[in-house]
């Protein structure tokens, strides 16, 4: 009999060649016959790679400048420290309109702050940073958490708190910072949906141009060239990140609570850290604001409209799209969790190369994929496989990670005393480790149901009009002239961060995400 790490294995590998590896060979073929030296020629191409690099590498080194003040204050024990460590990985589970209508909300033409950012590179940095930043900060006290009797052995010897934080708690988490910077400029580098809405043509990504080339042009073999390029640019930072985390990596000690800081220093701590996270947020507060205030003040005209028929083909009801992000979420997550689950259980059981080649869906944006799928699955167009294979192939190495790391926390010796007693590989997956990894599996699918319910560049380019979800509504009513179709985007916004956010929570209780 198979095996269940062997099948897991080749359940992947058939999954992958189907929604990854013979599209992008398809995307190189075409990238390569057109020729990057036709894209890098052009002087506006070369301007959107050029922006690209800088909005990544600007992104990654304003989220290590921050985070390091923050870890200081945040490695101690103090009055809602872990309140405001929970609350700053928020943003990162909220799709990416969500984030972009409340910058807009806050900074953009009718915003909050009397300021208009939109068009220039600091409303864009600034949703970086406000989705970047928490990821980062939890892998940084992670470590630290878990390197704690180093820090206590500084202490004893007489290191005073700043110079023990800098001679040995830094050093420590100088592989997390550089996964963060990493993450964050990949992230970044490829980002979509805020340059599109908040960029204008001055401050368009690479990912953007793929999709204009692709929808304005019908331009395959330039959007192809630009793929490429972008890609091989992620492979190549994905490759010194991992290489650097690996050399700057250091083995957990057992863990220790973090100091108490208690008194008035404990909440000056407090008050530092959540006034900050308070200013960066104010884009979510002006959002749930702008979507109840019209021009003349209070108004529920947004709210109301979320009601009626649908405006035209092309302007989906709010009600539809609703319907839409739930069915297609629910559909993928049928595919990503038995997907992301062989993953996992091929990895924990040896193998390697599985791990390596279940990296590879990160290098590739969802715009990218999507027009992979167009040129390798020409008969499948319009069509709810490639939408869902789309979906799944982005959200399962998130599952995957999140079961991965719980496997690897289970204790060996449970698994060999049942095979002691007899039981097979199967009988012991079954009646073993699946009951102990039930609470990881909610936590990884809350991940996964919260990254596809965002889901927006494999969605516009994709899905049929009268498949428009939450996503491609609220971009749509932002496309069109009017307050209340304003408020309208305003308003589907916050319903699609609240759903969000719902299903994050209710489908991750009792379990660890990350």
């Amino acid at each position: 009999m198979t095996s269940p790490s062997r099948l897991a294995a080749v359940v992947v590998l058939v999954f992958l060649a189907f929604a990854l590896f013979w599209p992008l060979e398809l995307v190189i073929g075409r990238g390569l016959g057109y020729g990057l030296g036709a894209v890098l020629a052009d002087p506006y191409l070369r301007g959107r790679l050029g922006w690209s690099l800088a909005f990544g590498a600007g992104s990654s080194l304003l989220v290590v400048l921050l985070s390091v003040p923050l870890v200081y204050l945040l490695r101690w024990r103090f009055p809602g420290r872990d309140a405001l460590v929970a609350l700053s990985m928020v943003p990162f589970v909220l799709p990416t309109l969500v984030v972009a209508t409340g910058l807009l909300a806050w900074a953009g033409p009718r915003g909050l702050l009397g300021v208009d950012l939109s068009g220039t590179p600091w409303i864009l940095y600034w949703g970086s940073v406000l989705y970047n930043l928490g990821m980062t900060l939890r892998l940084v006290l992670g470590v630290l958490g878990g390197n704690g009797r180093l820090v206590e052995a500084a202490r004893t010897l007489g290191a005073g708190s700043w110079r023990s934080f800098w001679r040995v708690e830094l050093p420590l988490a100088a592989g997390a910072l550089a996964a963060g910077a990493g993450l964050t400029f990949v992230y970044s580098f490829s980002s979509f949906g805020l340059p599109l809405i908040l960029g204008g043509p001055r401050y368009a990504t690479l990912e953007v141009e793929v999709y204009r080339a692709l929808l304005q042009r019908l331009a395959f073999g330039e959007a192809a060239a630009l793929i490429l390029l972008q890609t091989g640019v992620l492979a190549l930072v994905s490759l010194g990140y991992l290489y650097a985390q690996r050399r700057l990596a250091v083995r957990a000690a057992a863990p220790a609570p973090p100091p108490r800081l208690g008194g008035a220093r404990g909440w000056l701590a407090f008050a530092l850290v959540a006034g900050f996270f308070a200013l960066l947020y104010a884009p979510l507060w002006a959002l749930v604001l702008k979507s109840f205030w019209g021009p003349e003040g209070f108004s529920l005209a947004g709210w109301a409209a979320l009601g009626r028929a649908q405006a035209s083909y092309f302007v989906p009801s709010a009600p539809l799209a609703v319907y839409n992000t739930l069915r297609f979420t629910l559909l993928a997550l049928l595919v990503t969790a038995p997907l992301g689950f062989a993953y996992a259980y091929g990895v924990w059981k040896g193998a390697r190369g599985l791990d390596l080649l279940g990296f590879l869906p990160l290098l590739v944006s969802p715009v990218s994929l999507a027009v992979g799928y167009l040129l390798a699955y020409p008969g499948l167009r319009a069509s709810l496989v490639l939408l869902v294979t789309a979906y799944a192939l982005i959200a399962y190495p998130l599952f995957a990670r999140t079961v991965l790391a719980a496997m690897r926390r289970l204790p060996a010796n449970l698994a060999e005393a049942a095979r002691t007693l007899g039981a097979g590989p199967w009988r012991v997956l079954w009646r073993v480790e699946l009951p102990l990894l039930r609470p990881a599996l909610g936590a990884a699918a809350a991940l996964a149901a919260a990254v596809t319910i965002g889901e927006f560049g494999a969605t516009l380019v994709l899905a049929r009009p009268e498949w428009a979800t939450l996503t491609v509504a609220i971009y749509e009513r932002l496309g069109k002239p009017g307050i209340v179709n304003y408020q309208e985007a305003m308003a589907l916004s916050v319903v699609l961060g609240l759903l969000a956010g719902g299903i994050f929570w209710g489908l991750g209780r009792g379990g660890e995400v990350g």
